[in-house]
This record gives C-alpha cells, sequence and structure tokens, in this order.
C-alpha cells in the first residue's frame, strides 16, 4: 500500500514529457526544419464530494487501488485530526463496520503544508481523504501537485452540519477537473440524502464522529439548526 517515504506499487511506464508534432507544409509544399514540441497535460483535481455515509471514501480507494492495478506511485494522505477507524490508514464507514477491507494506507498530517513536502518526485497520484478537515493552504497545494503532473484525487464533505459550504471543498470543486457528486440514504424517509444530520450537542463546525454522532437525510428531512451545548 501507498507509503509516503516509498510509494507502492511497481514503476509504471512514464509517459513521454511531449509529443513531436509534424509542422506544416511552407510556401513551397516542404515541411520546415524545425519539429514543434507540445507539452502533454497530465495533473488533474478530482474531487468527490458528498454527505456523511454517501461513500466517497470508498470512492477513492476505489480509484486508488485501479491505480495499484495499473503499477502507478501512489501516496495517500489523511488529517491528523481524523482518528476514528485507524491513524494511519483510510479506512470506509463500511470497512469500520462490516470488515470488508476497503481501507488504504495513509499518511497522516496536520496540515496542507506537511502534506506537500511529503510528496515523493516520483509520485504520479495523491490521494487525500477527509480534505474539509484540512486549512484551506490545501487547495493552492492541490494545483502546484497537478501543476507537476500529478494527478491529484481528493474526497470529503461538502457541506457542515448546518448545510453549509464546508470549506476548503467548495474551492477545491471550482477548480477540479472532474467532480463527483455522490449521495447516501436518508435514514428518515428513504429518499436519496445529501446533508450530514449532527445528533449530539455540540456547537463547533469540525466534530469528527460516525454514526454514534451523524446519520444522512434528505433536504426535506433534514434540521438545520445550531446545536446548544
Amino acid at each position: 500500500m501507498p507509503q509516503s517515504s516509498a510509494p507502492a506499487g511497481a514503476v509504471a511506464s512514464s509517459n513521454p514529457a511531449a509529443s513531436q508534432v509534424e509542422p506544416p507544409p511552407d510556401a513551397e509544399g516542404g515541411r520546415t526544419a524545425e519539429r514543434v514540441s507540445r507539452p502533454l497535460p497530465s495533473g488533474s483535481i478530482e474531487v468527490i464530494a458528498g454527505s456523511m455515509f454517501s461513500g466517497k471514501t470508498e470512492e477513492l480507494i476505489r480509484r486508488v487501488k485501479r491505480a495499484v492495478f495499473a503499477r502507478q506511485r501512489i501516496q495517500a494522505f489523511k488529517p491528523r485530526i481524523d482518528d476514528r477507524y485507524d491513524k494511519t490508514r483510510i479506512v470506509s464507514h463500511s470497512a469500520a463496520t462490516e470488515g470488508n477491507g476497503k481501507t488504504i494506507e495513509a499518511v497522516a498530517v496536520a496540515t496542507s503544508e506537511s502534506l506537500e513536502q511529503r510528496v515523493d518526485d516520483e509520485t504520479q497520484i495523491v490521494a487525500i481523504d477527509e480534505a474539509q478537515f484540512f486549512d484551506r493552504g490545501i487547495v493552492d497545494v492541490a494545483q502546484r501537485l497537478a501543476d507537476r503532473g500529478i494527478r491529484v484525487i481528493v474526497a470529503g464533505l461538502d457541506q457542515d452540519y448546518l448545510g453549509r459550504p464546508f470549506y476548503p471543498m467548495p474551492e477545491l470543486m471550482a477548480v477540479a477537473e472532474q467532480v463527483t457528486k455522490v449521495r447516501a440514504v436518508c435514514t428518515v424517509c428513504g429518499a436519496e440524502a445529501s446533508r450530514s444530520q449532527r445528533l449530539i450537542s455540540d456547537a463547533g463546525t469540525v466534530l469528527v464522529g460516525g454514526s454514534e454522532s451523524y446519520e444522512a437525510r434528505c433536504r426535506s428531512c433534514f434540521e438545520p439548526r445550531e446545536i446548544v451545548r
């Protein structure tokens, strides 16, 4: 599995840094002497967003495991604050409750700066789980990594417990090449759920928890209220 010091997975055949493009004919029907080199874009940002229990982490793990099969160099990161199921692994909710093996090795970091410093030169894919718990510098870090040619895969909550945008996720979604919105099932009515209902008395925006603290709700069943301590 991916490690910070030595990303797992064998080295895949690297794409060429540039493609050689045949120049157009000159006025006499010949070819110009020089060949034109054009860079091949390869870096990108992918964002997987949704409510609690919507399968965000499962989708991130699925993409990472496909990249492992393709023998690409991968590093995975998680915020140090999120130690619900494991301190050094990315674990989906279903893996924690069902033991289905949907986990990957990761490096827990406290800041976006620390994450960037740990990305190896040879890394091709960087996976980041629970991005909403990172500082807003994670947006610039993701941009710089993508500019280096790295595929950045980010998963996180798009709304907080009041149904408001959960920064920095909206900013990451804005600069991403691909955004996937996933849905849970409303625990009240069974409809598609897009919000995270907090169940316990804690008024802080950041509260790391699982089914004991949150449940998925649809728009109609969601109750956006401040919880008094």
